[in-house]
């Protein structure tokens, strides 16, 4: 089999690549190691504690342990179906803040300022809320914003007021900072995944084809790439691109695809038996996420989600949703953030919150003392940095590092400073009888570092493994134009090549990444943004 192009992954980015490739009569083959994305545990935006636990869905990653949080493996998952983790995720849609772009272009990807990246944000959002200059009302991707009808969601955008925030109209608009009604990848009661919105419409076309199949490699010839080596059961075959392979397979795959095909760090891929064919010390470095700490509070009235939380509510809101599309089943229950500034002087927000009204683990477990709510709290700019490397097997090692850097507990200790804050504000203390997690007694520095260990975690954003930068620079992977550096005919399109991790969650930036690499590989021009406007955001 060949093609045009072959892209590795169809995830968020790959979808995306997919879509705007095959629009312009290209033929694409795009790899998935996945499966189908029917079914209501993925389709139904409530059911989101579902698919991120289960097999079929989700490649199984954890880290290895990690020191700052006192030797805890958490778990990576990590999409393995059709629309990658657009398939997977919470559904939460943060473009992130125009400074995050401005540290891109800082740390040499010129080209993806604010400015630049704004055009491919509107082209791919359908953005169903108040019309905007800001907004895209026409792309694939379709954003609606929460009801937010729960009487705790109210209260949490009163208190956060009360607490002197801002109350920010539209996050992903000319303002970022404040408390705010969520925005989530949903249409119609169903998530709207990159494989919903950009995959199934490009595999309409004719040119565009879906494989089934594991990639291991890259094969490359004469500093080259010209082909995917896949397995499929037993079968091992080679998939050749005429023009150039793309990797899409995010922030753990793509850095261990470079590194089984000879490109990454020469030493480590020498220790693996792997020969170098691209000495290239950034890949599987750099890599961020955010951390969390979901702060937790009892609720004094019956009024947040726990009352579904039994058998008979389960079945109630699943099936309401199969005959409605309708019902709690409909949401993705964030329908309130807030993005803040620890301090005055802090530039732009660096601390984001959640809220959920009712207080449960992220797998799904854990529900405490009935009725609560919990807002998850943590710093968005962590100066820690870890790595994916070749562990045994080939298997991933990841480790993020968390916690490592001098700044991190300062950093994390205000944000729940500020999360308390605002629970312990009239709208949210009428509603709240005590605290659950941290909990009492965990006042002192000692004692909330001591919380942040035992019960921090990931809020599943990882990036920046395959670092986009400047081309002489020793610790870029790819250049601007995403083109991996020392080999022909390769990229890399996903939040692997984040340089730095962006305000908020991570899926819409890894989307645009795609609609703007598409662009780049098409040669036909960028679309602009005049600066002037971008300059008020």
């Amino acid at each position: 089999m060949e093609a045009d192009f072959v892209v590795v992954g169809a995830g968020s980015a790959g979808c995306a690549l997919a879509y705007r490739l095959s629009a312009s009569g290209a033929s694409v083959i795009v790899i998935e190691a996945g499966g189908s994305d029917a079914g209501p545990f993925i389709q139904m935006p409530g059911a989101l504690s579902y698919p991120m636990n289960m097999a079929r869905y989700d490649w199984g990653y954890h880290t290895v342990p990690e020191p700052g949080l006192g030797g805890r493996r958490l778990a990576c998952p990590r999409g393995k179906v059709i629309g990658g983790s657009s398939s997977i995720n919470g559904m939460v849609y943060v473009r992130g803040h125009k400074q995050d772009f401005a540290a891109w272009e800082a740390l040499g990807a010129t080209g993806w300022g604010y400015s630049d990246v704004l055009p491919y944000f509107r082209r791919m959002e359908r953005w169903h809320g108040a019309p905007s200059a800001w907004r895209g009302a026409d792309g694939p991707v379709h954003v609606t914003q929460g009801a937010g009808a729960n009487p705790l969601v109210q209260a949490f955008l009163k208190a956060g007021q009360e607490a002197g925030h801002p109350l920010t109209p539209d996050y992903n608009g000319a303002e970022q900072e404040g408390v705010c009604a969520g925005q989530a990848t949903i249409w119609r009661g169903q998530r709207c995944s990159a494989a919903r919105a950009y995959l199934r419409p490009a595999l309409a076309r004719k040119g565009c084809t879906l494989v089934r199949g594991d990639a291991r490699r890259v094969v490359i010839r004469e500093g080259r790439a010209v082909a995917v080596e896949i397995a499929r059961g037993a079968a091992v075959e080679q998939i050749a691109a005429r023009r150039e392979v793309v990797l899409a397979a995010g922030a753990i795959n793509s850095p261990l695809l470079l590194m089984r095909s000879g490109i990454g760090p020469g030493a480590h891929l020498a220790e693996q038996g792997i020969a170098v064919l691209a000495d290239r010390p950034g890949v599987g470095e750099n890599l961020q996420d955010h951390l969390e700490l979901y702060v937790q509070v009892a609720a004094a009235e019956p009024v947040s989600l726990y009352r579904y939380w039994n058998p008979a509510g389960k079945a109630y809101v699943g099936l309401n949703w199969l005959l409605t599309r309708g019902g709690p089943g409909a949401s993705n229950q964030i329908e309130a953030l807030a993005f803040l500034r620890s301090a005055p002087d802090v530039p732009y927000p660096d601390v984001q919150f959640h809220f959920i009204p009712i207080a449960v683990r992220y797998d799904g477990r854990a529900a405490a003392e009935g009725h609560g709510y919990q807002i998850h709290t943590g710093p968005m700019r962590s100066k820690s940095r870890g790595h994916v490397r070749l562990g045994p097997g080939g298997a991933p090692e990841i480790f993020f590092n968390y916690m490592s850097h001098a700044d991190d507990f300062p950093a994390f200790r205000r944000a729940i400073a500020m999360a308390r804050e605002v629970a312990g504000q009239p709208a949210l203390a009428a509603l709240s009888r005590h605290e659950i997690l941290p909990g009492a007694g965990t006042d002192s520095d000692a004692a909330l570092d001591a919380a942040i260990q035992e019960h921090a975690e990931s809020a599943y954003h990882p990036c920046g493994t395959c670092r986009m930068g400047a081309p002489g620079d020793p610790r870029a992977v790819v250049d601007p134009e995403t083109r991996v550096i020392g080999v022909e005919g390769l990229r890399v399109a996903d939040a692997s090549i984040f340089p730095q991790i962006t305000n908020g969650n991570t899926n819409a930036p890894s989307i645009m990444v795609g609609e703007k690499a598409a662009d780049h590989i098409l040669g036909q021009g960028m679309l602009a943004e005049p600066r002037a406007e971008a300059a008020h955001a």
